[in-house]
């Protein structure tokens, strides 16, 4: 199931049911990301498509030789007249998740068995939340956690020396095919394939003094010079993309972060992690968000352990001089998913087993120390693959229920996914043959937008029944 082929191909249908002639496609601020996600300008101006505009636009010239095609979600429009509309694609007035649900399900004409998770586990929350708060290491969610990706592009305005045609830039994995090579791997992996890139760009670059003393060189150079042109581009966008990443590493201190966090949330040794919290949150160097955020981990872990030392952590944060804002993100969190919500510990204290299963994985198996934590969503998926997911938690709607084996698999995160999730979908969808899992949600969260939500969300916390299961949006 490709939904972005999906997609297009439903973008395809609406310009050829129009018929040949010069076209507007409408749309509003909705349509226009959907489009933009997956149709490149170039793209769409082949299929006789020029004009590109938006229905709350105040100002629009009378064009009636051009086709209008509205793609649109119920708006008001009172200055558009009927008369200029040859064809409409109009979505029905629905929540925004349940007409992403809907869409996913009737492009491709399967017949789902529906479920939904109405009680999580005992640890399930706050698993869900180190998902948000973590930073993955792979190039994509590090891109998005450190520079923001908003619908394919990327903000790099504020990168010293930035020149101005690289101010903004597209990642695609549809039409960039080193991105689309890259997207998965890790940040090590990545600098390797930037060399390599480099190198392989260097060899097909014309030299300057290269001679062009026959028509069959001017020729040679004309059909090539396009396909160098666009090698040209991909390698000054990765270029700086990823020297802006590793920037960012460094000036930070993200490694040794990382490393803090993954002893947070894959281990059980309250000594070492405080420890090694309290060393870090000494560095002059690390962030206002950055120190929170490990705080609210560790705050999220040991809030009620008998040696806990939260309150010394706030006031060191106090005394680094962080926010008031940001400080009251500690509390926030434990009112959208602390103890007092969740209604049971992380760790059962009873079964070691489960204990060292769920929360020490160890080395065997992982990459390295900075890639130790595995979202819940992969135990979910692992279960329901297996046949194993309990109804208890996760019952069907209606009378239908899972009799075989599933082979088409729909997750949609209400509240928002991560890449990390995105991650742990595609290396299931490698390592299972037969099972094709599409991931989706209302939002693709990076820390700074998940801990907007728990601020939005953590002054509603009174309206939540103690230990209910449920927790804010994200389900």
């Amino acid at each position: 199931m490709n939904v972005t082929l999906a997609v297009k191909q439903y973008v395809s249908k609406m310009i050829e049911n129009s018929g040949p002639g010069m076209k507007v496609l409408l749309m509003d601020k909705e349509t226009t990301s959907i489009v933009s996600v997956v149709y490149t300008q170039s793209e769409i101006l082949q299929k006789e498509v020029y004009l590109f505009e938006r229905i709350d636009s105040q100002s629009r010239d009378n064009m009636k030789h051009l086709k209008a095609i509205c793609f649109l979600r119920p708006t008001k429009v009172p200055h558009i007249t009927s008369h200029y509309i040859t064809s409409h694609y109009i979505t029905c007035h629905l929540s925004d998740w349940t007409l992403c649900v809907l869409c996913v399900l009737c492009v491709p004409s399967v017949d789902p068995v529906c479920t939904m998770c109405t009680v999580c586990p005992l640890s399930g929350p706050c698993v869900y939340y180190v998902s948000c708060v973590s930073p993955q290491w792979t190039y994509q969610a590090m891109v998005h956690e450190l520079l923001g990706l908003n619908n394919n592009r990327i903000d790099l305005s504020r990168v010293p020396g930035i020149s101005k045609d690289l101010k903004e830039v597209v990642l695609s994995a549809e039409n960039d095919e080193f991105y689309a090579n890259n997207l998965y791997l890790n940040f090590g992996e990545i600098g390797t394939n930037i060399k390599n890139l480099m190198e392989d760009f260097q060899k097909k670059k014309p030299k300057e003094q290269q001679k062009l003393e026959s028509i069959t060189d001017m020729k040679a150079f004309v059909d090539n010079y396009p396909q160098f042109k666009k090698m040209s581009g991909t390698v000054s966008k990765h270029v700086t993309v990823v020297g802006e990443l590793s920037r960012l590493v460094s000036e930070r201190q993200l490694m040794e972060v990382s490393e803090v966090e993954q002893e947070l949330s894959c281990q059980n040794d309250h000594s070492n992690a405080q420890q090694s919290l309290r060393r870090l949150l000494q560095s002059p160097r690390l962030s206002e968000l950055d120190a929170v955020r490990l705080v609210m981990l560790y705050a999220l872990r040991y809030e009620r352990h008998s040696s806990s030392v939260l309150p010394g952590l706030m006031e060191e944060l106090s005394r680094r001089g962080v926010s008031e804002r940001h400080r009251g993100m500690v509390k926030s969190m434990l009112e959208y998913g602390g103890k007092r919500v969740r209604g049971s510990d992380l760790v059962t204290p009873t079964d070691a087993v489960a204990k060292t299963k769920q929360f020490f994985k160890g080395l065997k198996g992982v990459e390295n120390v900075y890639t130790q934590h595995q979202p819940l969503i992969h135990d979910t998926l692992d279960q329901l693959i297996k046949g194993r997911l309990k109804d208890s938690q996760f019952p069907y709607l209606g009378a239908s229920s899972l009799r075989d084996r599933p082979q088409d698999i729909v997750v949609f995160l209400i509240g928002g996914a991560t890449y990390e999730e995105a991650l742990t979908v595609y290396n299931l969808n490698r390592s299972t043959p037969g099972v094709r899992i599409v991931l989706g949600g209302s939002s693709i969260h990076n820390t700074r937008s998940f801990l907007e939500e728990v601020m939005a969300t953590a002054g509603h916390s009174g309206d939540r029944t103690q230990g209910s299961g449920r927790h804010s949006n994200r389900r």
